[in-house]
């Protein structure tokens, strides 16, 4: 039996204006995409493709200026860029998760909790969420001693597992993935490649942006071509 598609978009076009310069800068036009359940799509692309722009959209932080995001949240199809701010959250919260470049959490929070928290947030015990946690800092070969210090006072490349960790703590149907393997050396970034295999086979769907071609091949079901959309002066 076929399933039907977890992440739908259709005719997504977004421009940036530069008021000072009298500028506009389209940085995609009329993108389709659709994505089953169990798929890994890969974006393709040169720099300035608007590839980060294309996921940053999809996760409704841009608003584009015609298009819609349609996601599959709890049977039903959401439109990202038309929901209230709170149907958004919830989406985030239970169907879409987002592994970034960057961890931007609350100071001073003990790792662990901030690994913890978007377990927490569906409803799971503070014991049962650490365990959690503790699972998937101990696979990311985090040290159980660092587990209670903030990670601000991490290295980027431990950060950055800290920020996988937490990503993929909560399972959601659907993944976005921006560079996460970007500052890991091999050993770690072979283990994350193994993570999103597994929920790529447990049925997650996932979009991602990976700029090491080997990662790329390990875990893309297809890729999905972008190119550069010509600038135009504003009238």
């Amino acid at each position: 039996m076929t399933l039907p598609p977890s992440l739908i978009v259709r005719e997504l076009s977004k421009t940036f204006t530069l008021h000072i310069q009298g500028t506009t800068l389209p940085v995609l036009r009329d993108i389709d995409l659709t994505i089953a359940p169990g798929e890994a799509v890969v974006l393709s692309g040169p720099s300035g493709a608007g590839k980060s722009s294309f996921m940053r959209c999809v996760y409704a932080n841009y608003r584009p200026q015609t298009g819609s995001v349609l996601v599959r949240h709890d049977g039903q199809l959401v439109d990202m860029l038309t929901a209230e701010p709170r149907e958004v959250l919830e989406v985030r919260r239970r169907t879409m998760g987002f592994v970034s470049q960057f961890l931007r959490v609350i100071p001073r929070v003990p790792t662990i909790d901030v690994v913890a928290e978007p377990v927490r947030a569906v409803g799971v015990g503070r014991e049962k969420a650490r365990e959690r946690a503790g699972e998937l800092l101990a696979r990311l070969r985090i040290p159980e001693r660092l587990w209670n210090l903030p990670p601000a006072t991490f290295s980027g490349g431990e950060q950055q597992r800290v920020n996988i960790a937490r990503g993929f703590a909560h399972p959601c149907p659907v993944l976005l993935l921006d560079e996460p393997t970007a500052s890991l050396d091999a050993r770690n970034r072979d283990t994350v490649v193994d993570m999103i295999r597994e929920v790529r086979e447990a049925g997650t769907a996932i979009l991602g942006i990976f700029h090491d071609e080997a990662v790329r091949e390990d875990v893309a079901t297809r890729t999905f071509e972008m190119t550069p959309v010509e600038t135009s002066r504003a009238a």
